[in-house]
Formats: C-alpha cells, structure tokens, sequence
C-alpha cells in the first residue's frame, strides 16, 4: 500500500488515540512491527501551538519515517496552516480528523461534526491539499461512516476526498453517534472501497489475527488500523503482520520481552513528560499490560497510589522479575482454557 510516495511493508498501522498514541508508544509500536503511526491529533489553533500539551504532540524526535500528523479544526485556512506548520516540524503526512467523537470536539463543529457539513468538507480537504501538494506532502483524512444511523454519508464523503485529492482515507465502522460502543459494521466499508480508487484503511474492532484477516478480505480495504487492541499490546502489530503474510501465529511474549518492553516503554515515557506528569500518565499503560494476568491485581492498584518514577519503575522490575522469563505471557482468560 503507498500513502503518496511513502510505501508501507505491510498492512498494519497504530491508530491515532488522544492520551495514547504519543511519541513513546509511536516509536514502540513501530519498533514491534506497525508499518505506519498517525499521532495524536494536534490542535489547528496557533494559539495553541506552544502549549506544553501541543508542543509534546508536535515533537517527532527519533521517531521513524513516514512521521504522521493529525490536525483537527472546523476553519479551512486555520487546519491549511496548522498542515504547513507541522510539515516545517517534520511531518511527512498530514492525516484530517474528522472522526474524532468526544463531545469537546464535536461542539466546536470539528472532528465527526463535520459529516453533516459537505461543503465545507470539501473546502477543508481541498485547501488542506492544496497547501501540501507544492511540498509534496500527501494528505489523508480518517472518518466515521456518518454523523448517526439514518445519515451514514460515508461513500459521499469518500467520494468527495478522492476529488479533493486525498492521497488515502481511513474509515471507522461507527456513526459519531455511536461513539464506542456495539460493534463496528463493515457493510459501508465494502461499500466505500467498490466507491473509490484511492487507499482505504479500514478501523474499528480489530482485535486479533483472525479478525484482521476477515476484515481486510470482506472489505476489499488496503490495510488495517488497530487503536484500542494495541493498548498494553504493542506486539500485536507483529502478530498480525505475521499472520497475513504466513497464515500462521507468532507465539505469545514471555515474560522476559514483557519486562524489556515495559521498562523500556516507561523509560521513554518518563524522559518525554517528565517526572510530574510522566507517573501519573504512566498509569494506564501499566494498567493495560497488566491487565488480566495472573497475580498482577495487587500490583496495579498498588502502581496507582505511586507518585516517584524510580519506584514506579521499580515495583514493577521486582514483580517481572518474580516471573521465569521463559515463560509465555497468557492472560487468565486464556490460561484458564
């Protein structure tokens, strides 16, 4: 799959997650095998630019090429600059959010509010590619299938980003309305990628090998997006990639590349956001890697109340380290079974 001039090994990509996915996890995902990384979305308002929460989203130091930006924002010129903005900070693919459900986003007319505005849609995508043709830097756009149930555009829409000159476009199988709940449909996703001729990204409930795998076929879509599965699971990129090409399953991490990746993630989190906020927003990634195995109930509540990286980290070293490092990391659902 190419975004522009930029070719992918392979199909599976780290969705964009606010909190989430920031320059740490980005280079950690990347490093277990994700082929493409789009980051948090940064603010399209100057006036936020150098705001400490922004200018972490901005920062790409170290991280790999293609470096993926996404911009959300309601006013054409606004998102048009921010995009120029973000390429002199070495953005090499600007991605538009027009996807994002949270109530602060929407009620500024921004992210999936949009849908129900197709001219200016279109306005945006075709200044925002505009302001990026002449650098030549590719824009995609990432999407809902509709503002609710009765108003899925989403072929529209898909239709309207190929005119405009969108380079790909990545579609979640929920209405805005829908936020994150039930389960994402792939009917309008199928229907998008018979609608259109450029890249399609297909997201929303991917979760194991398998499903990557059905949904990619059932689709017709270039590649997949995984957001919230990847939490606490970076490695899942490398097991799915793994699985597409050779129809068969990586065996599970052990213990021992638990503790290499954990720690390391930390020591990059920590570095990135300092100590203040580094434990604090440490916290739900140790949650997440932890979550459901054996023992490790204790040991996470206890990591909530810690308030010093250095125990933080430590805690957990001791507790790895309690673990045979040859031994296979299997959540209690599945060694139960």
């Amino acid at each position: 799959m190419r975004i522009g001039t930029w070719t992918l090994p392979h199909p599976v990509c780290v969705a964009p997650m606010a909190g989430v996915t920031d320059r740490p996890y980005r280079r950690l995902c990347k490093a277990l095998g994700a082929a493409y990384a789009v980051s948090e979305m940064a603010a399209s308002n100057p006036a936020l630019w150098d705001s400490v929460k922004t200018s972490r989203r901005l920062d790409h130091a170290g991280e790999p090429d293609p470096i993926a930006v996404q911009i959300a924002g309601a006013d054409p010129e606004m998102l048009a600059e921010a995009a120029i903005h973000n390429v002199r900070k070495g953005a090499r693919i600007i991605d538009i959010n027009m996807g994002c459900p949270v109530k602060k986003v929407c009620h500024v007319a921004s992210g999936s509010a949009l849908l129900r505005d197709e001219p200016l849609v279109a306005r945006i995508l075709s200044r925002v590619v505009a302001a990026c043709t002449p650098l030549g830097i590719p824009v995609t756009l990432k999407t809902r299938t509709g503002w609710d149930r009765d108003s899925r555009n989403a072929v529209r829409i898909a239709r309207l980003a190929e005119d405009c000159g969108i380079a790909a476009l990545t579609l979640h199988g929920r209405t805005r309305c829908d936020l994150y709940t039930g389960e994402a449909e792939y009917d309008t996703l199928r229907a998008v990628r018979q609608a259109i001729h450029i890249p399609l990204i297909a997201n929303g409930d991917i979760t194991t090998p398998e499903k990557a795998r059905w949904v990619l076929d059932y689709t017709g879509a270039d590649a997949i997006m995984v957001g919230r599965a990847a939490q606490g699971r970076p490695w899942i990129f490398r097991e799915m990639a793994h699985y597409l090409e050779h129809g068969t399953h990586l065996p599970p991490p052990t213990y021992g590349e638990l503790r290499e990746h954990l720690l390391g993630h930390l020591e990059d989190h920590y570095t990135f956001y300092g100590e203040h906020t580094g434990v604090r927003s440490a916290r739900k990634h140790i949650s997440w890697y932890l979550a459901d195995l054996p023992g490790a109930d204790a040991l996470i509540t206890g990591i909530m109340t810690i308030d010093s990286t250095a125990e933080q980290s430590e805690r957990l070293r001791q507790w790895l380290d309690d673990r045979p490092a040859d031994a296979p990391v299997l959540p209690l659902s599945t060694a139960i079974h």
